[in-house]
């Protein structure tokens, strides 16, 4: 399979169908000047969006009961859109580039989103609305900033669990581009929070009445307290702009203008499946999401963020979490078959599974981890339509993680016991491996292309990993045609050195480098372009 699709260009959106006219039967060029681009062009205004909330069951039901957006045929595989010449994605409203592609430091990481938010301690915490149903209660509250929080608890059962995760995960997938709350772990006592003057609750009765202090005494009741007798928390910063609502993993919104990939093949979506993946974020559905509308530079646009990370590590939000989790979907028929004509004696490799006896981390395991089966609670188009070179992208990200950082991350979730710690770093660091040895071995690996020393050099990420001990590689080299994409070989050029013709040849001339390490089905074409006193990396293609 040949994977690769160039990012629509920005700065032709407005004028693209005059140009479709003017340009009829002319051969399109594969590289322009800009390319490749490294960030979207800026977001053309948003003069209306429209706000909507979508129903969780409905969400369920739809992706159960039915197969939304553009899927893969058997013999048509659709590759990734949104991404640039080179296969990355560039930065936007949905991602930006951060940790892969400039490493962050260990207080970067650790600081996540932002640190500088938690909420004001110099004056009492006002509930200003208030969830007080179900397992697990959470309020909405504005500290004496007026800055505006959702406090979300542990379950009784599990202290420390879903408030460590919350921070953790957001931390991660903060680090691996995408948008989220500031998300801070606070401990404090009763006093600090009173009840605002317009609060209201909906009581067990159904009935809508103006919140009490009794009320708000009574609901903590449910809450665990730490060590020193206070309530632990997280304390997640309202986001900036306009609420709008979820954004779903396919289609496009169509109020918006600056939304023209389908979601379900934008590659940071298709990706995020290894990521959650890694840290078992089965919630990964559209009810974890958020759009903003946000303004930057007198421009209003939308920006897409992943919310509530509660349901990561090993916890559910409410309870530990099944050991199901990531193995199968809630609703599957073929478990179930199998479990009635077996008279229930088919029993899935899952169930196997170790989870040692530690509250605070739930249910996660790394044993029987199988990245490349792991599915979230229901289907989610995006992640069907993840393909080796999307998963490729994701799990380099992943490998980029140290095992020092993965424990500077893990220790903000400030977890009382050690254990607890140390059964999560071990679990991040053997499924970070695991998603590497995976999804490494679908395409060649290789990444981070450059011209050194007359040379074409690279990162093979399988050997740098020590998944691999080294391998010889083999480059057939031509020269392109880029008006015409014709690619014409020359002859006994087969080594990684630039060719003869390369160097004696013009400003802005092409040239291809196929490259193979044994199996010819895996190859990675990169694609260079001449120019004053250097040579720029301009493509890169991948085939499986």
């Amino acid at each position: 399979m040949a994977a690769h699709s160039y990012l629509h260009k920005g700065t032709l959106r407005k004028t693209l169908p005059v140009l479709l006219l003017l340009t009829a039967g002319l051969p399109a060029k594969k590289f322009y000047n800009d390319d490749p681009i490294q960030k979207e062009p800026p977001p053309v205004n948003v003069a209306k969006v429209k706000a909507r909330n979508l129903s969780d069951y409905y969400d369920l039901f739809e992706n159960i009961a039915s197969k939304r957006g553009e899927h893969h045929a058997k013999a048509r595989l659709l590759p990734a859109r949104g991404v640039n010449t080179l296969g990355e994605v560039p930065d936007s409203s949905w991602y930006t580039n951060r940790h892969y592609q400039h490493p962050m430091t260990v207080e970067e990481l650790v600081r996540g989103s932002g640190a500088d938010n938690a909420p004001s301690t110099a004056g009492p915490w006002a509930v200003i609305a208030a969830k007080t149903e179900g397992i697990t209660p959470g309020f909405m509250i504005r500290d004496s900033k007026g800055r505006r929080y959702l406090l979300k608890f542990d379950p009784r059962t599990n202290p420390e669990m879903a408030t460590g995760a919350d921070v953790i995960s957001s931390k991660l997938f903060y680090a691996l581009g995408y948008n989220v709350p500031e998300n801070h772990l606070v401990h404090f006592r009763r006093a600090q929070l009173v009840v605002g003057h317009e609060t209201m609750l909906t009581d067990r009765f159904g009935k809508r009445r103006a919140m009490t202090e009794r009320d708000l005494t009574e609901t903590l009741l449910d809450v665990p307290k730490d060590k020193d007798k206070q309530y632990r928390a997280v304390a997640s910063l309202y986001l900036a702009g306009k609420w709008l609502g979820p954004f779903r993993y396919y289609g496009t919104r169509k109020d918006d203008p600056n939304d023209i990939v389908p979601h379900e093949h934008r590659r940071d979506l298709r990706g995020l499946w290894a990521f959650c993946a890694w840290l078992d974020h089965d919630d990964s559905r559209a009810i974890n999401t958020l759009d903003m509308l946000v303004e930057e530079n007198s421009i209003q646009f939308v920006k897409h963020h992943l919310i509530d990370f509660g349901s990561t590590l090993g916890s559910s939000s409410t309870r530990a979490n099944s050991p199901r989790s990531g193995n199968q979907y809630l609703f599957a028929w073929k478990p179930a078959a199998a479990q009635i004509f077996s008279l229930g004696l088919y029993v899935p490799g899952w169930q196997r599974a170790h989870f040692p006896d530690l509250p605070a981390v739930g249910r996660f395991e790394a044993q029987v981890f199988d990245p490349e089966r792991w599915v979230p609670d229901y289907r989610n188009a995006a992640f069907a339509n993840c393909l080796p070179d999307d998963a490729f992208w994701a799990a380099k990200q992943v490998m980029a993680f140290t095992d020092e950082q993965i424990r500077a991350v893990v220790h903000t979730g400030q977890y009382s016991d050690p254990g607890s710690e140390n059964w999560l770093v071990d679990c991040l660091l053997k499924r970070r491996d695991k998603i590497g040895r995976a999804f490494f071995v679908k395409v060649l690996p290789l990444d981070r292309f450059a011209v050194q020393q007359g040379r074409l050099v690279f990162e093979d990420l399988a050997v740098m990993h020590k998944f691999l001990s080294g391998r010889d590689y083999t480059a057939q080299w031509s020269r392109f045609n880029n008006d015409t994409g014709q690619k014409t070989p020359l002859a006994g050029e087969t080594s990684l050195a630039l060719p003869k013709q390369f160097l004696e040849a013009s400003t802005g001339e092409y040239f291809v480098a196929d490259i193979h390490a044994g199996e010819k089905a895996k190859t990675v074409t990169v694609y260079l372009r001449k120019k004053p006193g250097q040579v720029e990396v301009v493509g890169v293609e991948r085939t499986w």
